[in-house]
């Protein structure tokens, strides 16, 4: 198995920071622990808080280790060296800093530097000997951006060879920033005349979102004061216009998420965007730079403050043209607080990258060990392969749309937001969000709500409900979810964000019902410790299931937990273990292993299902050794069972608790259709989650295993 990777760049601003990210996340979904190691970097970077790919990687993928020990030495003391002949104090030098946090990791993700201007001649000879000595194989990020076919394959040939003829492994090149209708051509050519038949080559498309910079982008590179709108900077912009025209001339120039840059006395240009920005009519203004170091007056300053919602306003000394000229040359970067931009990047990795052929090319064997970073980092892998319609009741709740929009950028389902449809929009816009594919309905004025409550109707009329009393039903944001699920208008459904359990789970139960191989819906929790995740069952929706209740709960424990490529050892856990001890629930725990059994051989399902067995002869191998030998369960378990619920939530809470692990669920299971419950406290990366499970378990089950 390869220990390491050296990604680098034909030269600056190839985009090399998505790439790191993406193959970053790459690794992540097939090994425990990944690092990440700069030889060299810019000077610039040498102290923690600028936001180098030390700073990107490091808060992205929550890297346990010092900022200092991430990197080997600065561009200039390279230099130095080189320049007094030193050629093998450095990479002595940088060897040593390697091998200090190597036995941390079991891979390391290497990243070479760029050299700028009169070093730049240096970069290649000094990033292959770098590779060559760390024992790396090498991913070549080239660059396309406004550059003609000849330039790009000249460029990529030159740069092949050098690492070629100093014995570089070149494993995969990566050709970034080109025109789209270049794509096919530029790979046709690259393998004709210069590729070897082991190279890899992946295009990337230049993408315009990844160069919009942030408003906080704008105030550090034109040293601007902020004068409102300081929680906003986190903005996009995606583009740049000067108003100095009359109003009539300047409002159908306003485009999403645009800058505008107007000299500091137009007050009408303030006024006017304001209003734009609170109508729902016009498209988002990211911010208003007011330039010739001009403050508004008191009468306007007192109007700004009135509005629902301030967009940043900059102050500049520089006059407008000034401005606007330095503004154009601005160069973005993916920010480690740029959670959009970072979720964007990843989409475009994902969906030019072959993910297995080149994880394959990298890592040569794939661990069997699913740790909790594989297995939050696969589940989006797993929505995109077949995606399915996600209704989300909850369409005015601010998370649930922060969470939709991360979704849309994944790619990881098409999704439906339920609500008011004028509210949903003035959030959408004060968010600052682009949720241009999320489709928007508002139950009472969907085409289809007297079908619905007709069809709830006939489902309910045997309970005596009345035709106005199965309208008034249907108008609910969960009912009518849940119908739209039934009606085959949608495919899964996620609520709870601000309902109860109860409120998302009795539609589910009165409409969708369980399928024709489940006598009850059931539940599981994905439980991520520190080193591995875990299946609890069923720890919230049965108080005292009998045996052959807790059977069926555990053989869907374990078809739900094959889904998500968890290995299928159920452990149904008791007070004793084997034939240690007897009583009422040990006995129905015996039984239930018999049924679980012979339940899962009828259906074909290679599971491993052992007990009555105690949790640490479960999971602990010394305990089971003693407890019970020979089992192919003790010792390795994967899925508990627990005998009843006030065992199961008490246990799973003990477990979230103490030992600080990640609770993802309840996951319902045994329903015709998936639904899944939120907790009331959830955050963002929970609703993620949560609707990336939901999609999975909505797919067929040869499209998720």
């Amino acid at each position: 198995m390869a220990k390491n990777l050296f990604i680098t760049a034909t030269e600056a601003r190839c985009g090399k920071s998505l790439i790191a990210i993406g193959v970053m996340e790459l690794l992540l979904r097939h090994i425990d622990k990944v690092g990440f190691f700069c030889p060299i970097i810019a000077d610039k970077y040498s102290k923690k808080g600028n936001n180098s790919d030390i700073d990107l990687i490091t808060s992205q993928f929550s890297l346990n280790l010092d900022y200092e020990k991430m990197y080997a030495c600065t561009t200039s003391h390279a230099n130095y060296l080189l320049s007094q002949g030193k050629h093998e104090q450095l990479i002595e030098q940088i060897i040593t800093k390697y091998n200090e946090i190597e036995n941390k990791f079991d891979f390391i993700l290497c990243e070479g530097i760029e050299f700028e201007g009169s070093t730049a001649s240096f970069e290649f000879d000094i990033n292959a000997q770098i590779s060559n000595n760390l024992g790396c194989p090498v991913l070549l990020v080239a660059n396309g951006y406004k550059k003609t076919l000849d330039e790009i394959v000249w460029a990529v040939k030159v740069y092949k060879k050098s690492f070629d003829d100093k014995g570089c492994n070149v494993i995969a090149t990566v050709l970034n920033r080109i025109n789209c209708k270049d794509k096919e051509k530029i790979v046709q050519l690259l393998k004709k005349d210069i590729m070897n038949s082991t190279q890899l080559i992946y295009t990337i498309c230049n993408d315009v979102f990844l160069e919009h910079p942030t408003v906080q982008e704008v105030v550090e590179y034109l040293g601007a004061k902020v004068l409102y709108g300081q929680k906003h900077l986190d903005q996009h912009i995606s583009g740049f216009t000067v108003a100095a025209m009359h109003l009539n001339n300047f409002l159908p120039r306003i485009k999403h998420g645009i800058l505008i840059i107007t000299p500091g006395d137009r007050a009408d240009v303030i006024v006017a965007c304001l209003s734009a920005v609170s109508s729902i009519s016009m498209p988002y203004i990211a911010g208003i730079v007011l330039t010739g170091g001009l403050i508004p007056d008191k009468p306007i300053c007192k109007l700004i403050e009135g509005f629902d919602k301030v967009i940043p306003i900059l102050s500049v000394k520089h006059n407008t043209f000034t401005t606007a000229s330095i503004l154009d040359k601005i160069h973005t970067k993916i920010l480690p607080n740029d959670f959009r931009k970072i979720v964007h990047a990843l989409g475009i990795f994902e969906e030019n990258i072959d993910m297995n052929e080149l994880g394959k090319k990298i890592i040569k064997t794939k661990s069997t060990i699913i740790t909790p970073k594989m297995f939050e980092f696969g589940l989006i892998q797993k929505a995109r392969k077949n995606k399915q319609h996600i209704i989300l009741p909850e369409g005015e709740d601010e998370r649930i749309l922060r969470a939709c929009e991360i979704l849309l950028r994944r790619d990881a389902a098409k999704i439906t937001l339920i609500g008011d449809k004028n509210k949903i929009k003035k959030k959408i816009i004060r968010l600052g969000l682009y949720l241009d594919d999320a489709a928007i309905i508002e139950p009472l004025k969907s085409e289809f709500y007297d079908e619905y409550a007709k069809t709830f109707y006939e489902i309910r009329k045997h309970k005596g409900i009345t035709m106005d009393h199965a309208r008034d039903i249907v108008a609910d944001v969960n009912y009518f979810s849940t119908m739209m699920i039934y009606s085959g208008h949608g495919d899964a459904m996620v609520s709870g964000a601000a309902h109860t359990t109860s409120d998302t789970i009795r539609p589910a139960l009165q409409i969708i019902k369980t399928n024709s191989t489940c006598s009850i819906v059931s539940s599981i929790f994905f439980m991520c410790l520190s080193d591995r995740v875990l299946v609890y069952g069923d720890c919230a929706i049965n108080p005292d299931p009998d045996a052959s209740q807790l059977a069926e709960i555990a053989v869907n424990s374990a078809k739900t937990a094959m889904i998500f490529g968890i290995e299928p050892n159920v452990a149904m856990l008791s007070y004793s273990t084997g034939k240690s001890g007897k009583g009422k629930n040990v006995e129905k725990v015996k039984k239930a292993v018999d049924i679980a059994t012979r339940l899962s051989d009828n259906l074909n399902l290679k599971i491993n299902i052992d007990g009555p067995i105690q949790y640490d002869a479960a999971v602990d191998p010394a305990v089971a050794k003693i407890k019970m030998p020979g089992s192919k369960v003790a010792g390795r378990a994967s899925i508990f069972i627990f005998p009843d619920l006030n065992t199961g939530n008490n246990t799973y809470k003990a477990v979230q608790r103490s030992a600080k692990a990640v609770a993802i669920g309840p996951i319902l299971q045994g329903l015709k259709e998936p639904v899944n419950d939120l907790s009331r406290g959830c955050l963002i990366p929970d609703i993620v989650n949560t609707v990336a499970i939901t999609a999975i378990q909505a797919q067929p089950q040869e499209d998720s295993i």
